[in-house]
């Protein structure tokens, strides 16, 4: 199994694949350049899987560990490996992409080469961010995903396209900074390593371990985002094509939330133990006023935005309970939000692509004229609100019953997302899909066709897998958040 570079290939499979759709796309071979870049995200899956049936649950270190020299005058390393924390994100990612790809299939008409090789590409350095174990690797990464994405809402975006691209990479790129000074300052620490592990070992003072931790999470905490730093991924969602919002809400949010696990719990544990209360409060925030804000929005796009920024705050409220349930739980939101939050802009995007319009007063009765369609926006709608049976479910309620054992009034307000959350979907349903027709628009409504049954079909799947099995997902994380808890609960104090 490790004569095959599995993870280097799970990178730079769909980067090639980018780049060569880039020196071979033409607007007069458009049709040849969706195949092909339907032929490279396909592959890409592929190679991943041998990364999930070759992974040992028992082990919780590293596993699949490539290392070559990079830069030798700084020992920055290529060094790859995954862990129980990391595994399902490399295979969620080259999925994701499948999914997008398919969904740009007709809509995009303009620059389509450059269209799918930017998701290729984009593809290929996310996977590597949650594979890098050198920091170096894993900062060009980070920062790199922000170029196809900017491209992807500053090209293809709405009306306001152009100012929604700036304040996306404006806001990560700032946050991002402070991070790079972090990872210097570190890596003079450590004696000149790179290494992400080594730094777990490395003792700090209070003042260091504050400071790192302010860096980290400004770097961290804009890219999930969390409340109060939160407002650019509303006009994100809004003005990019369906295809970013679904990669956008799906993955990219879970590199800021990922880097708390791999960079902050390990590295600063006395300032994360210090600081908890305030990301509690904070998340709390996100949970319950988050959720009030997406209640009254009008715009089905924002609406979800909104809700993703609450179901995110479940996660870093799961992180920082510091227990096996509350981290597993975090993880686990992680995931099934990558299913539930792209099936939800694909059917908003579903809509959008027949009325060209997301208000939620201009629809009514779709379900009279789209069965099919209503079928599958339904139950992503119910995973969404936290539905028993989805995926939706299952991460909450472990962060949940990790509150509660924490303190009961900490879990009380957790569970509210329930109730908010049922709430502004069932609102969004309501109007949408139930009552009687209220134009001549949606009376002309078509349902989908064998391409969109087969993105939502691909999607209710994994939607349900998650939330009827989740034990298949929660085993390899035990062993590495095991693991990960215990450099928490290590004090590094010099």
């Amino acid at each position: 199994m490790q004569s095959l570079p599995l993870l280097s290939l799970s990178i730079w499979t769909p980067i090639a694949f980018g780049i060569l759709i880039l020196l071979l796309g033409r607007e007069t071979n458009a049709p040849a350049m969706r195949w092909l870049a339907l032929v490279g995200a396909i592959v890409s899956l592929l190679v991943t899987l041998p990364v999930v049936g070759g992974f040992d649950v028992a082990k919780a270190g590293m596993q699949f560990v490539e290392q070559a020299r990079w830069i030798e005058p700084f020992n920055i390393q290529y060094q790859l490996g995954v862990d129980g924390i990391s595994l399902w994100f490399v295979p969620l990612t080259a999925f994701i992409t499948v999914i997008t790809v398919i969904a740009g299939w007709e809509v995009i008409t303009e620059r389509v080469a450059l269209y799918m090789a930017s998701f290729l590409i984009l593809s290929g350095l996310m996977v590597g961010v949650f594979c890098a174990v050198d920091a170096m690797l894993f900062y060009v990464f980070f920062e790199a995903t922000l170029i196809p994405m900017y491209l992807i809402i500053g090209i293809w975006g709405g009306q306001r396209r152009v100012y929604a691209a700036f304040k996306f990479f404006l806001y990560t790129l700032l946050g991002s900074l402070l991070m790079l000074v972090a990872l210097l300052y570190l890596y003079s620490q450590s004696g000149g390593s790179f290494n992400i592990l080594d730094w777990y070992t490395v003792p700090l003072t209070r003042t260091a371990q504050i400071l790192l931790f302010v860096a980290f999470f400004a770097a961290f905490a804009v890219k999930i985002p969390m409340w109060p730093v939160h407002t650019w991924l509303p006009d994100a969602h809004v003005e990019a094509p369906t295809g970013g919002s679904i990669v956008l809400a799906a993955i990219m949010l879970k590199l800021g939330a990922y880097g708390f696990v791999r960079f902050v719990l390990p590295i600063v544990p006395d300032a994360s133990r210090e600081l908890a209360p305030l990301v509690i409060t904070l998340s709390v925030i996100a949970v319950i006023y988050i959720g009030l804000v997406a209640m009254v929005q009008t715009d089905m796009k924002k609406l979800v935005a909104y809700s993703s920024i609450a179901h995110m705050g479940f996660v870093t409220l799961g992180f920082f309970l510091f227990s096996n349930l509350g981290v597993e739980g975090g993880l686990v939101q992680m995931i099934s939000h990558g299913f539930v939050s792209g099936a939800m802009f694909m059917s908003i995007g579903v809509l959008y692509d027949r009325m060209h319009t997301r208000a939620i007063a201009d629809y009514g009765g779709v379900t009279s004229k789209m069965p099919h369609f209503a079928a599958f926006a339904v139950l992503f709608a119910m995973a969404n609100a936290g539905l028993p049976g989805t995926s939706g479910f299952v991460g909450e309620w472990m962060v949940i019953l990790a509150a509660v054992r924490e303190n009961f009034w900490l879990g009380l307000l957790a569970a509210t997302t329930l109730v908010l959350a049922a709430g502004y979907t069932l609102w969004m349903v309501k109007r949408v899909f139930f009552g009687p027709v209220r134009n001549a628009h949606v009376e002309a409504l078509r349902d989908i066709g064998a391409r969109e049954f087969l993105i939502l079909a691909l999607l209710a799947a994994g939607t349900l897998w998650f939330g009827l099995y989740p034990k298949f997902f929660t085993d390899p994380m035990q062993s590495s958040v095991a693991q990960l808890l215990q450099h928490v609960a290590a004090s590094k104090l010099q």
